[in-house]
């Protein structure tokens, strides 16, 4: 979540949280020795409970969970993080502990996506929609976003992920601004996961914005208009700042069947699912079924089925 510019009014790129390094090959240092410490699994060269040890290394592959296959994998997953406040509400707290919430589950998708070889993932952070929630609220999420990315910018930096954004940086505050300037520039170069945080992002926007500046390119002759295709305009939105421009899955939690306003170009031929769970809830298990779905397609992009 090129040196950084801002283009237009708005920032071209931009990755965040504590992750593993997104590769299929098991990190030097030992997530899985953690987590079977914790559940009593055989930690690397160690027997617990009677197990039988378990040795691993740098060069050994991280497994898929059960019914996913490694070459049906997305390239790109997008995120809709919906459900925080109502969280919070059901449980008492006030809506500053659903985001909060929201935060942690993003961590583990992000740890999850690195371990299982995802390469691209995008979350709508903040939509430039939401400013007309109260000025607390927006407060309170961009300093938890400013919060966020200053205590982790080190940690990815070693873990060689990159940082993008893609929204309109102009209402957000001068501090964050400079923060996620920081960050996409010091991690520019990085090429595991790649996250990119929709912040104050618009799809509508994202589209008239490609179309001013191809409309500026012909004025100033360096186009003309029969050279207007696809991928030209693809190529002046927010997300070519990444490989895998068009999501292969995208992903909605709260039970909530729309996009709202979220990548409108390049979920053309998107696999979309649909999850009840509000997302601080939004975990392993949830995330499986939406592979699994997925897995389960057949993606025509307007041809036959087979």
């Amino acid at each position: 979540m090129a040196a950084f510019q801002i283009h237009h009014q708005r920032f071209p790129h931009a990755p965040l949280h504590e992750l593993l390094p997104p590769t299929t090959r098991r990190p030097s240092f030992s997530f899985v020795s953690k987590a079977a410490t914790a559940t009593g699994a055989p930690r690397n060269g160690v027997s617990i409970n009677g197990l039988p040890p378990v040795h691993y290394t740098e060069e050994d592959p991280i497994p898929l969970p059960p019914g996913l296959r490694e070459e049906s994998m997305p390239s790109h997953v997008a995120v809709i993080m919906d459900g925080n406040r109502r969280w919070a509400r059901m449980r008492g707290l006030p809506s500053g502990s659903g985001y909060e919430a929201g935060a942690r589950a993003l961590r583990r998708l992000v740890e999850l996506c690195c371990k299982w070889g995802i390469r691209v993932l995008t979350v709508f952070a903040f939509s430039s929609d939401n400013w007309v929630r109260p000025k607390m609220e927006t407060n309170f999420l961009m300093g938890l976003l400013e919060r966020g990315l200053r205590n982790e910018l080190q940690h990815l930096i070693r873990e060689k992920v990159r940082i993008s954004l893609v929204g309109d940086c102009t209402k957000l505050p001068k501090p964050l601004q400079a923060l996620l300037s920081e960050a996409a520039e010091t991690t520019k170069n990085n090429s595991q996961l790649h996250l990119i945080l929709a912040v104050n992002y618009s799809g509508q926007n994202d589209l008239v914005q490609a179309c001013q500046n191809i409309a500026q390119k012909v004025k100033d002759g360096l186009i003309e208009p029969e050279d207007i295709d696809k991928f030209l305009l693809e190529s002046e939105l927010e997300t070519n700042c990444t490989d895998f421009p068009n999501p292969d899955l995208l992903i909605r939690t709260s039970g909530e069947l729309r996009i709202s306003n979220f990548l409108l170009w390049q979920l053309a031929y998107t696999e979309l699912y649909f999850a009840n769970s509000l997302w601080p809830d939004f975990g392993e298990d949830e995330f499986v079924k939406a592979l699994l779905s997925f897995q389960q397609r057949q993606r025509r992009y307007g041809g036959r089925s087979s």
